[in-house]
């Protein structure tokens, strides 16, 4: 009795993730969307592919999470190359100056439902500001083919672009202006790590 109680709580330690374990963004299954009022009738929206980083996640402890991104900002990607060159020029991102924006959070608090607010540091251009990242869906890992655990979660925030030295417009001859300040951002990760890999 002794030994089969043994075995199954060897194979339940295996079969879960060990607390605040590292976990990578998996690059190719992740995506840092937005979106921006353009000439104030519609919304351009876009994406970076370029995306790496870290996550300290428990999933006992989700307060406990810790994130660390970094975005290559010259991956960006509206679907129209000569806007995609226009944003990466001094203009906007100054990619030769600044080729990443980053977020590193330092405080996670609950919110309603199963949300959770991380709170960091996002900064662009070289310019740091605060900023508070809804997360949603972030739960229980799966175990997948190739021997990884892995975990989902969606995060979503609004920021002002002029806060951040991203301060390019035109003015319309109605009035108005061609590119809005406001900046909503979508935000779509997933975690992995080896099965075997411990924290």
């Amino acid at each position: 009795m002794t030994r089969i109680l043994s075995l199954a709580a060897l194979s339940l330690a295996l079969s879960t993730p060990a607390a605040a374990a590292t976990w990578q963004i998996d690059p190719s299954h992740s995506r840092v969307g937005f979106k921006v009022r353009h000439m104030m009738v519609s919304w351009v929206q876009g994406q970076f592919h370029d995306v790496a980083g870290t996550v300290e996640y428990d999933p006992a402890n989700p307060a406990a999470t810790r994130a660390d991104v970094t975005v290559q900002v010259g991956s960006v990607d509206t679907n129209e190359d000569k806007r995609d060159a226009h944003l990466v020029s001094a203009d906007f991102f100054d990619a030769a100056t600044h080729p990443t924006m980053t977020f590193r959070n330092a405080k996670v608090q609950k919110a309603k439902g199963d949300q959770l607010e991380l709170r960091g540091d996002l900064t662009i251009r070289g310019v740091s500001q605060p900023v508070t990242l809804v997360v949603t869906g972030l739960g229980q890992p799966v175990t997948d083919a190739w021997g990884n655990y892995r975990v989902g979660a969606s995060a979503s925030a609004t920021i002002d672009r002029q806060a951040f030295g991203v301060s390019w417009n035109d003015t319309m001859d109605a009035g108005g202006v061609v590119v809005g300040d406001e900046v909503q951002l979508v935000i779509d990760v997933e975690l992995t790590r080896p099965v075997s890999g411990g924290k």
